[in-house]
Order: structure tokens, then sequence, then C-alpha cells
């Protein structure tokens, strides 16, 4: 599948040089200890439960980026179904490059097949509604550019990547800016003082908030937990002049019904925070 826009060459690059350098630092003294230098070998990649892999494709690129003549054949790719006992890829190479990057392989393939996995189960709930799921910022410091990359993966969507490519005006900021038809109207000025191209999504408790934020000109109103009653009214109001996304509390027993009331998004903080890893295993092949 194709890369989000966020995952870009320098952003992998950071990443990998900084995971690298916190695992390794002067040497990995165990294998260097016990494997010859030009030691040649295979390991194999083993899927130890059923998933939706993901980090096939960043696993290619860890490995390329630490020893660019390591050499892997896929035979699952990302986003694909796994089963037990199922190998994903090959590796071939130097044995000390294998050994050196398989913690690091596994962490980030785990930790992604984990969230795709999840992402798929819960945005299955959704099917035939026109109701998108999305992820949150409730991601790992350091690690979102995964976590997110899992997200779309699994046939979830991303939300904001950062603070920094939308303006979400959340209960803290509208408390100490004072209303949110204040808050929507400076930050509106921001956006046209400093040339920016950004989308203003503001958070609401009630359905007078709702109304305020309709009327003060808000791109997406969050509406934040509300039953479904609350919110069914809420998508009545709004009636298409924006965009309309539920959030707060979202389980996946929940999904069905929230979409029922006709939302555009679900958001869940849940598809990274409480995804559960998947067991995986760099095996040597003898």
């Amino acid at each position: 599948m194709k890369r989000p826009a966020y995952v870009t060459k320098d952003a992998l690059k950071t990443f990998i040089k900084n995971a690298l350098e916190e695992d390794i630092r002067e040497g990995d003294h165990s294998t260097l200890a016990t494997i010859p230098k030009d030691l040649q070998q295979k390991a194999r990649l083993l899927v130890k439960e059923d998933c939706i892999l993901a980090g096939v494709e960043l696993a290619e690129i860890i490995f390329n980026t630490f020893d660019k003549n390591l050499k892997v054949e896929v035979f699952i790719k990302d986003g694909e179904m796994a089963k037990a006992g199922d190998v994903a890829f090959f590796v071939t190479g130097n044995a000390r490059s294998i050994l050196s990057t398989e913690r690091f392989i596994l962490n980030c393939m785990q930790r992604m097949s984990g969230i795709a996995t999840l992402t798929h189960d819960w945005d299955s709930r959704l099917l035939g509604t026109k109701t998108k799921l999305l992820d949150t910022r409730k991601t790992t410091p350091n690690f979102r550019i995964c976590e997110k990359w899992a997200v779309a993966i699994g046939g979830g969507t991303n939300h904001r990547y950062g603070l920094y490519d939308m303006i979400m005006l959340k209960d803290n900021h509208i408390d100490y800016n004072g209303s949110i038809t204040n808050a929507v109207k400076m930050a509106q000025e921001y956006i046209k003082k400093n040339k920016k191209k950004l989308k203003i999504e503001v958070e609401t408790r009630t359905l007078l908030e709702v109304e305020e934020a309709i009327k003060a000109g808000a791109d997406r109103i969050m509406l934040d937990n509300m039953d479904t009653q609350t919110m069914k009214k809420a998508v009545h109001l709004i009636n298409g002049k924006c965009e309309s996304e539920a959030s707060g509390g979202i389980t996946r027993d929940m999904l069905k019904n929230i979409a029922n009331t006709g939302v555009d998004y679900i958001s869940a903080g849940a598809l990274t925070h409480s995804a559960s890893n998947i067991d995986l295993s760099l095996k040597a092949v003898k």
C-alpha cells in the first residue's frame, strides 16, 4: 500500500537513527563476541497468532538502512491477513546485522500489527455506513509515525498528525479563552494573518455549544462524550454545514450505534493506546 504523506525518508531516517543509537550505542557486544564478522545466515519472520500484519515495509527499510547488503524476500505484505505459523519474510545476509536489528524490528512489527489488527476489527463494524474511523494523538512519544502508519494499514483514517497540521479548540482552550465564538474568531484571524491552510475543529459538550460552533464557522465539530440521542440531535443541527466527529470513551460495541446517528467521523484513542502486541518471532534458518 502507498505510504501516508508523513512517512517521509527524513522522518524514517531520524526514527531509525535514534532507535539504533538507543539500543546499540558503541556495539552489540553479545553478537560481536560470539558471531564471526563475515558469517552469512538466513532468518524467517514467524507469525505466532492470527493478525493483520503491519511493519513489513518498515522492516525492509530498517534492514537496508543498517546493512544495504541484507536481502529480504516478502511473502505477506502490510495490511494482509496472516495466520499463526505463517512466514512473513526471509532475510538473508550478514548474521551480525540480522541479530543487531532483530529486536528493533520485532518491537515495531509487533506493536504495529496489534494496532492494525484492532483497527481492522473496529473499522469492519462501520461497513455500510458513511462514517470513517479516526485515530488520535494518544500515541507513544517518538513512535507516532509507526502507530499512525499502522492505523492506516489496518484500514483506519488518520486524524491530524500533530499540533501543527490542524487547529483543534478543545475544552481547555475554550475554558481559558472564554467562549467558542471568541476562540474560533481568533483562530480564523491567526490563519489569515499567518497565511496558513488549516481547518478549525471545535470540541463541544452540549447542544448549545454545537449551535455556537456552527455560527462561529467551525470546519468540524467534535461531539464529546455525548449519548447517541444527543449526538443525533447535534448532527441534525449541523445539517451538513460542517463535518461532525464523535469522540470520548468510544468502545467497539458503540461503533454501529454511533455511526447510525449520521456522524462523519468517529475518533478513538483506543486504536493506539489499547492495542495488544501481536506475537511475532525472528528465527534462524539452519
